[in-house]
């Protein structure tokens, strides 16, 4: 939440906008090969460029101008190394407004104010709700998972500057500041090779050791020391952290067994690692009598297990417990609980932490599974010879018969022999770093009971014996198709005996994962975002009805078209009608970077995201979401919504338009991920195969951000024709989970600048789709503004509304520039000329261009 708006957005423009002037003029100064020239003349073509687009001119023609107008370059190549030189330029001070904004966050922000932990406490015990507070801890908790999705493009490296550069403008260190930025002049912003999963793994270790240990642990302390009595401790953490890098196998051919383990003894590493540096430091101040050997002991116990092989198992998280407590005892009985407070933060993190940091997930596709039970059956008599033709009744019966351990050698695919070593290998984590190490397995396009059941198969055969399934079975429902079909999934597995057993031993749970990625490509935006509401709302009845509690694990990316926003928003919206015993989501990206890169950030959406889900039961007064008018009136807005986008998405030159228009052909070539663009990458593009970060990642880059948009106006627009606007307003002013649907749609589309394309409108290919495209977005502008009564997108939300700006601002060069290559290498292609070797010259532009684009809109998530 902001701080009174006039005085936040003042503090905003001083810390920030003044300040971005101030330091931005330093880049002019540094001691490198013209850097003087190229930040003058990047000036001067931000201008031109916004003059330029004023009067409808193409980013062929703005280049052609400024060039003519402002350089004595005539010569291609000179034109192209100043071009190339802007894009290093603009990448920078992307990084310095990323480490003003900040540095300026407590600032900005109101760290004690609606959403935290600080307010959760003057409200409970304002409503002496102390009971139901600790009731409500007994089994909630919020859980962040990390993914390795490539949504974003600084190396390590620079993460590392803009932290230190950040440190150095909250003190105001001038000199500091000028020594960072000429560090950032030297350090290379693009990734030559592909990273390997397990670097994308280190470089989300990273976050844990620098933020998440230290602001987890913040907010957990607070809530304990204001609630002694609430049931937070090891068995109950309040906040756990989840990590797919190293498990996630869906799509990624290059995550294997060896790195499952690899990146599950770097996590158990890590946090060792914390909890010895947080010792040491311990020994510096606890130097009293019954204490001091204690600690000097478990400092060597953390020691051997980090750096003396073979030493790796002999430590439990128990045992490091039982040691700080009776550290904390002795201090409380002997010495006057001195430093107290410095055991027991040490204490909640290990709570928190165990020995496996993060729990990894493993993560398959259903028809991996499905392809392997047929191989298994042909090699091994663990299922019957014709399983294959079995209905898939018959075939249930066979998984839950299996008694017999396959031996992976025996298959001869190397994927399937992964399979099921995965499974193997979970095991050997569980014992190394504890059962929350490793204990989910999620299943990518899950139709099916069948899907659920063959992994359930898939661990018998790995040697596990069903009393002791120490494994969660997660289905990921994602298309909007399976968003319907996923209360009579969870039906068929519900009425399973032994599935009932399972989820018996696992305490009645059951956790089902939500994808918004597939189904805003499937279903444009209003209809992913209600088919998942509508899907939570029949889950949670039904589970409710079985005695199972239903956990919901989101799967959102970082921009409103995968799901992203305003998240603590949405999940405050929610009535008792949807499950909230946990919150969990997936942080992915920029998201991590934007919404959690420093420890204030960090602590403040944890808090936002705690206080959401707590407050939504102690003190709503909804127990439902929506009424029944309400939710005919948002079906009916995602019916219209869905035949709009319907509409676009099957134009015949929709495909050909993203492909050729955006940079999505040359994702692959930015290597910032390990997994391949697409599902098949032999095939012609389509959407099913076609990823979902590269799909709204390329839409962002177009500057026309459709998947977060496109069907809104025309359903507004209907729904107006019908007679119902008076209903829609008092939707949009009583209800949240509207309001936040539709202030998200407000972010995706101020960062959305139509005249960047204007020209395609001329296009006798493209010219349908752009204005398609164009008129939905203006049609949507029209309505949003009509509904907020604010004349302007994010109107409510000044702050956020500026620094959208300034960023979009920073880009525009970046964005005129990309759009100039491509258009060349359209032309180039047209005429089945390669451009003496130019081609390659432009696609290498557009790809540069999309780091500093790319980064530009954390403010996205």
């Amino acid at each position: 939440m902001e701080a009174p708006v006039n005085n936040t957005l003042q503090l905003f423009k001083n810390l920030v906008g003044t300040k971005f002037q101030l330091y931005n003029s330093l880049f002019t100064s540094l001691p490198f090969h013209r850097v003087e020239k190229t930040g003058i003349f990047l000036s001067l073509f931000l201008l031109h460029c916004e003059e330029g687009f004023a009067k409808e001119q193409s980013p062929d023609e703005i280049l052609s101008s400024f060039f003519e107008q402002y350089t004595t370059y005539r010569d291609e190549q000179q034109q192209l190394d100043l071009l190339f030189r802007f894009v290093q330029y603009s990448e920078r001070q992307v990084v310095l407004f990323d480490a003003l904004e900040d540095a300026a966050f407590r600032d900005i922000r109101d760290t004690q104010g609606p959403g935290s932990l600080r307010q959760l406490a003057s409200q409970v015990i304002q409503g002496q709700a102390e009971e139901a507070l600790a009731k409500k801890l007994e089994d909630f908790s919020v859980r962040l998972v990390l993914t390795a999705h490539p949504t974003q493009f600084y190396p390590g490296e620079v993460l590392g500057i803009i932290n230190d550069l950040s440190n150095a403008l909250i003190n105001d260190n001038t000199a500091q500041v000028n020594m960072y930025l000429q560090q950032l002049g030297k350090t290379p912003f693009f990734k030559k090779e592909k990273p390997t999963p397990y670097d994308e793994a280190i470089s989300l270790v990273w976050f844990l050791e620098n933020v998440f240990y230290q602001a987890a642990g913040r907010a957990v302390s607070y809530l304990k020391s204001h609630f002694p009595q609430a049931p937070v401790n090891a068995h109950n953490a309040l906040i756990r952290m989840g990590f797919w890098p190293g498990g996630d196998r869906d799509g990624n051919p290059f995550v294997k067994v060896p790195t499952t383990l690899q990146v599950a003894d770097a996590l158990r590493g890590a946090i060792i690692k914390c909890y010895y540096l947080d010792v040491r430091k311990l020994k510096r101040r606890l130097t009293f009598k019954g204490v001091e050997n204690e600690l000097a002991a478990l400092e060597q116990k953390l020691y051997s297990n980090l750096f003396i092989p073979g030493q790796r198992t002999d430590l439990c998280r128990s045992e490091i417990l039982d040691t700080l407590l009776r550290i904390r005892d002795t201090i409380q009985q002997q010495h006057n609980g001195l430093f107290i407070h410095l055991v027991e933060a040490l204490i909640t993190r290990v709570e928190l932490f165990g020995l496996f940091f993060a729990s990894l997930d493993i993560r398959q596709d259903s028809s991996v599974h499905s392809k392997l039970m047929e191989a298994i059956a042909e090699v091994s008599n663990a299922l019957p010879k014709n399983y294959t033709s079995l209905p898939d009744e018959d075939k249930i019966k066979a998984l839950l018969a299996v008694n017999k351990t396959v031996d992976s050698s025996l298959l001869k695919e190397d994927l399937h022999k992964d399979a099921l070593e995965a499974v193997k290998a979970v095991q050997t984590i569980q014992q190394t770093n504890g059962e929350e190490g490793c204990h989910r397995y999620i299943i990518s396009h899950s139709t099916s009971a069948l899907d659920v059941m063959e992994v359930y198969g898939l661990f018998l055969m790995g040697g596990w014996k069903k009393e002791a399934l120490t494994i969660d079975i997660v289905p990921l429902f994602e298309t909007i198709d399976d968003l319907r079909a996923a209360g009579n999934v969870m039906r068929s597995l519900y009425e399973n005996k032994e599935y009932r057993q399972h989820l018996h031993r696992r305490g009645n749970k059951q956790t089902i994962m939500l994808g918004f990625s597939d189904g805003t490509k499937d279903g444009g935006y209003l209809m992913a975002n209600w088919s998942i509401y509508k899907a939570k709302e029949e889950l949670t009845k039904l589970s409710r009805e079985a005695g199972i509690d239903v956990i919901f694990f989101d799967g959102r990316g970082g921009p409103p078209g995968r799901g992203g926003g305003k998240t603590h928003q949405f999940y405050a919206s929610m009535g008792r009608n949807i499950a909230n015993k946990e919150i969990q989501l997936t942080i992915q990206g920029q998201t991590v970077s934007s919404n959690f890169g420093t420890v204030d950030v960090a602590q403040f959406n944890l808090e936002q995201l705690i206080h959401a889900g707590i407050t939504n039961e102690l003190f709503s007064s909804r127990e439902v979401t929506l009424t029944a008018a309400e939710e005919a009136l948002l079906q009916n807005l995602a019916d219209v919504g869905y035949e709009a986008f319907n509409q676009l998405k099957h134009h015949p030159n929709f495909i050909d338009y993203l492909e050729r228009t955006s940079p999505l052909r040359y994702y692959a070539e930015a290597n910032i991920g390990s997994r391949p663009s697409k599902r098949n990458a032999a095939a012609r593009l389509n959407l099913n195969d076609l990823r979902a970060v590269p799909y709204v990642g390329a839409w962002s880059q177009l500057k026309q951000n459709v998947p977060a948009f496109y069907g809104v106006g025309t359903a507004l627009q209907q729904l107006e024709k019908e007679g119902k606007w008076d209903e829609l307003k008092h939707l949009y002013r009583h209800s949240l989970f509207f309001k936040t649907l539709l202030d998200n749609c407000e972010m995706a589309m101020i960062k959305s600048y139509m005249p960047l394309t204007a020209h395609l409108a001329k296009d006798p290919v493209y010219g349908p789709v752009w204005t398609m495209i164009n008129n939905e977005f203006e049609l949507t502008k029209k309505y949003l503004l009509q509904l907020s009564g604010s004349a302007t997108l994010m109107g409510s939300t000044p702050t956020e509304q500026l620094s959208i700006l300034m960023r979009e601002r920073i880009v525009l060069p970046l964005v005129t520039i990309q759009q100039y290559a491509l258009g060349r290498i359209r032309a180039l292609e047209q005429q089945d000329d390669k451009g003496n070797g130019h081609k390659e010259v432009f696609e290498k532009l557009v790809v540069r261009c999309s780091f500093g684009i790319i980064n530009a809109g954390r403010n996205s998530a």
